[in-house]
């Protein structure tokens, strides 16, 4: 049986930056167009990141399908880690909890986000759909259902709750904690 603890631990390194680069991205996006009416050659320069256009025209599906996989990969193997726990008198809120906490609230909304911006993407760079075919996948992805005054509050949302996710798992991983000095024989 697969550890689904340890290949979510060893995926979420690998996928830190290029997930952070979306988030921000997208929230820059939908936020600085809405909110700020900043021009769309700001749009098109985050897009340029938020796709992965850095890597080249024949590469841009290549990079959103493998950050969109990796992204359901970890909702995958995190959803299998929801435990339901007996509630004790006291639960010390540290980024582990945080993270149990943000992550079953979050999962149904980026896993929606994840397969609507691959589906997209693929479907206009692979499969030759035009943007009529596939633009209610863009819709559902920036949330525009939701109607205009709640799209980037949408948007916000779930780029704020990956965002909590990648923190609190880096966190987690103690990378960042103090390192005890080694007994030595002398000491």
């Amino acid at each position: 049986m697969m550890n689904f603890r340890k290949t979510h631990r060893q995926i979420a390194p690998i996928l830190f930056i290029p997930l952070l680069l979306s988030a921000l991205t997208g929230i820059s996006y939908r936020i600085g167009l809405t909110w700020f009416g900043l021009p769309g050659k700001f749009g098109g320069f985050m897009m340029y990141f938020h796709e992965g256009r850095f890597l080249g025209k024949p590469l841009v599906p290549v990079y959103v399908l493998l950050v969109g996989l990796g992204l359901l990969g970890m909702i995958v193997s995190g959803f299998t880690l929801i435990k339901p726990r007996k509630q004790s008198k006291s639960v010390k809120l540290n980024e582990r909890r945080f993270h149990q906490i943000i992550a079953p609230i979050a999962l149904l909304p980026l896993a929606v986000s994840a397969v609507t911006g691959v589906g997209y993407r693929l479907g206009k760079a692979w499969f030759g759909l035009s943007s009529d075919q596939v633009g209610f996948l863009l819709r559902i992805h920036q949330g525009s259902y939701l109607g205009p005054a709640l799209r980037p509050i949408y948007v916000l949302l779930v780029g704020l709750s990956l965002i909590v996710l990648l923190v609190t798992g880096l966190q987690m991983t103690g990378i960042f904690r103090k390192r005890r000095p080694q007994k030595t024989e002398n000491n």
